[in-house]
């Protein structure tokens, strides 16, 4: 009962819930950076849930030379393997889907099965949303920060 109780308390937050539903999909692991560029969040937060996964024993991860592969943890009872693969079964649509969609196609990168890309600081995970400007009320002033030190 306390795996289930340990396993619930772990999953209660969205973020955590995609990464099951995508570490279900690929029962060989997920790198890291693979999973920076399917769920389109920075990689310090990846981590910090895959810390979270871990502390709960749902996950293991497995160090490939510079990459670390995340899967789920084998031994897992039964009761607890029920409900992780039921989370990646019931997500198979909106945006779980496009998170699929963005892991399958980062997957495809792969070398002999690896990763071989990583994560590159300089190379935007998120599309560019414009950004419309404030309205500013009657009477306010504007001032645009300034960029010069």
């Amino acid at each position: 009962m306390h795996d289930i109780i340990s396993a619930l308390k772990a999953l209660a937050d969205p973020t955590r819930l995609r990464v099951i539903v995508l570490l279900v999909q690929v029962p060989d692991g997920v790198c890291v950076c693979e999973l920076v560029d399917a769920l389109r969040l920075p990689q310090y937060q990846v981590s910090r849930h895959l810390s979270l996964l871990r502390a709960a024993r749902l996950v293991e991860g497995r160090r490939r030379g510079t990459w670390v592969f995340y899967r789920l943890r084998s031994g897992l009872p039964r009761a607890v393997t029920r409900v992780l693969r039921a989370i990646g079964a019931a997500g198979s649509d909106g945006p779980a889907a496009e998170d699929r969609q963005r892991l399958h196609r980062r997957l495809r990168l792969r070398q002999d099965g690896v990763c071989v890309v990583g994560y590159v600081p300089d190379h935007p995970f998120r599309e560019i949303i414009p950004v419309r400007p404030l309205p500013v009320s009657k009477g306010a002033t504007h001032h645009a920060p300034s960029t010069h030190p």
